[in-house]
């Protein structure tokens, strides 16, 4: 639970793209390839400002999640992610107005609950790791 902090930073920061991707995709209006390179066309769209700042903050993200990934177990972090879309949802709600209705909200419950069965239940890499090595001494001990 020490990298919970980390664990957080990478969900909020995958949230924060995801709005920024959004924002920026709202602010070109309807996208249309007709009679437009579609490789000039990807350019104006990936360094549009709000995009071009998406996939920045989504490099970060994936800074975390790696760093996470080197202390702790895939099967703890990974379920973290999912609190992305409960902070999508929320944060889409405030900012774009979006549908919150009872069947979201039902599911974002149903994330809250699965991530907290999920965060009771797992050690991280680090505990495991000495819990590993100390049977290993205590075996080695035995043997003498």
């Amino acid at each position: 639970m020490k990298y919970i902090f980390f664990i957080l930073f990478t969900v909020m920061t995958n949230a924060a793209a995801q709005l920024m991707l959004k924002q920026g995709m709202m602010s070109m209006g309807p996208i249309s390839f007709d009679g437009v390179n579609p490789l000039v066309k990807l350019l104006q769209i990936v360094f549009s400002p709000w995009v071009f700042l998406g996939l920045c903050t989504f490099v970060i993200s994936m800074a975390s999640h790696l760093y996470v990934l080197s202390k702790v177990e895939l099967s703890f972090a990974y379920p973290f992610l999912s609190l992305a879309y409960v902070a999508v949802a929320v944060f889409a709600y405030f900012v774009f107005r979006e549908d919150l209705n009872g069947w979201r909200i039902a599911g974002i419950a149903c994330i809250c609950v699965g991530t907290i069965l999920i965060a009771q239940s797992g050690r991280g890499h680090e505990d495991q790791t000495a819990s590993v090595t100390s049977d290993k001494i205590g075996t080695n001990e035995i043997l003498r």
